[in-house]
């Protein structure tokens, strides 16, 4: 269900040219969206007393839509976002906690096969280990969204997933913080996945992601059991890869490890990879200079949880690091240039021009846009590893706009 088309038009009119009008106006198109809102809250089964007072106190927030229509300038580098989340802080305190919560961990792993180092390096991706949920009222950030015509659909429905959470005695609505875009307690679930896999583990009668630890970390692995995780796996491994590899294979498709083992590569130490029938796909995050990794099926459970590539090896190489294991033996390079959006444009478009189909261009560095240039690196001749490295763009003629 969503918001009746008139009062999304309103709303996005007014959003859009939010400088013309008075507060006065932008209040009462709030209102007339938010009694839409509970109306529909209330005939998808939230009583009335709890939709109609939690809506009552929603309030539009600006910051929420400026926070939704920013759109990075530039792009960061895998060995930015990688050195900036699993950093020496990180690994220390997450061995810490793996001590500290013994117990609590290892009953998840009973329960849902999910290994302590994991829970731990979601957490700590997630929140720093608890340290930050966020400070924006959950039901004024999700009402505010849902009342902005970008993505009204999916916006309703967690805004009415948060309103049921409200109804069952979760959180009280005063306490219900999160992210700007409505994603809550330790482990930042928005509210459909806590409506679906949010556990009481500490026996009190409440799923609470916020207060309870062990609420948050059992509802953790009850989330990626029902995603597929496999207890007799780990995520991936750091690989070395031969000289003159053909960097094609690194295009996403899984293949046995004893093909892989038939091509050369080798683990991170230069042992032969292991010859069995475990389904793998090579990772190279940036590019032919940078590390590689075989993924395994968890690589793929962990973007189901964030469908970014560089978030799931950030995890796997965290729940790494705190079990024990050192530092990448090829790390990124960290003189990469960082690309801006009007430079993965440029690229596409170029791309394009030339029949490498890119789709259309967007100024995001996607898998169709890895997949052209992959195309492209062949048949001029370069290293296939489809990552838009300086030749890229030099042999398109494209200035980047950090160097311009």
């Amino acid at each position: 269900m969503i918001v009746s088309a008139p009062h999304l038009i309103l709303f996005g009119l007014l959003t859009a040219l939010a400088p013309v009008f008075s507060s006065g106006q932008e209040t009462e198109a709030f209102d007339t969206c938010t009694d839409g809102l509970t109306r529909q809250a209330i005939e998808a089964g939230v009583s009335r007393p709890v939709a109609e007072q939690v809506m009552a106190q929603a309030e539009y927030l600006d910051r929420v839509i400026e926070l939704d229509r920013r759109q990075p300038e530039f792009t960061t580098t895998f060995a930015d976002y990688l050195n900036r989340r699993v950093n020496e802080s990180r690994i220390s305190q997450g061995r810490e906690l793996l001590q500290q919560h013994r117990a609590l961990l290892a009953r998840v792993t009973r329960e849902t096969g999910v290994p302590p180092a994991y829970l731990l390096a979601f957490w700590g991706l997630e929140t720093n280990f608890g340290s930050y949920f966020g400070k924006m009222s959950v039901p004024s950030s999700l009402a505010t969204l849902a009342c902005d015509e970008r993505r009204s659909d999916y916006f309703t429905g967690e805004l009415i997933a948060a309103l049921r959470i409200v109804d069952e005695g979760a959180i009280a609505v005063e306490q219900m913080e999160g992210s700007w875009a409505g994603a809550m307690g330790h482990v930042q679930f928005m509210p459909s996945v806590f409506l679906r896999y949010a556990v009481d583990a500490d026996g009190d009668g409440k799923r609470d992601l916020w207060n309870s630890l062990d609420d948050a970390l059992m509802s953790a692995g009850n989330f990626l059991s029902n995603l597929g995780w496999n207890g007799d796996y780990r995520w991936g491994r750091e690989v070395l890869l031969p000289a003159n590899f053909d960097y094609a294979l690194a295009d996403g498709r899984k293949r046995p490890l004893r093909e892989w083992r038939k091509l050369g590569i080798k683990d991170a130490f230069g042992h032969a990879v292991a010859s069995d029938d475990i389904q793998a796909g090579l990772v190279v995050p940036s590019g032919h200079e940078g590390p590689a990794f075989l993924a395994y099926h968890n690589f793929n459970v962990i973007m189901g949880w964030n469908r970014s590539e560089f978030y799931a090896i950030a995890v796997g190489h965290l729940a790494d690091r705190i079990a024990g294991a050192g530092g990448l033996q090829n790390p990124p390079p960290e003189d990469a240039p960082t690309l801006s959006r009007s430079d993965i444009l440029a690229l596409q478009t170029a791309l394009n021009a030339r029949d490498f189909d890119t789709g259309n261009p967007d100024g995001i560095l996607g898998p169709a846009t890895r997949a052209a240039i992959r195309q492209y690196q062949s048949k001029q001749g370069l290293i296939a590893d489809g990552y838009p490295g300086a030749d890229v763009f030099q042999t398109l003629e494209i200035t980047l706009k950090s160097d311009g």
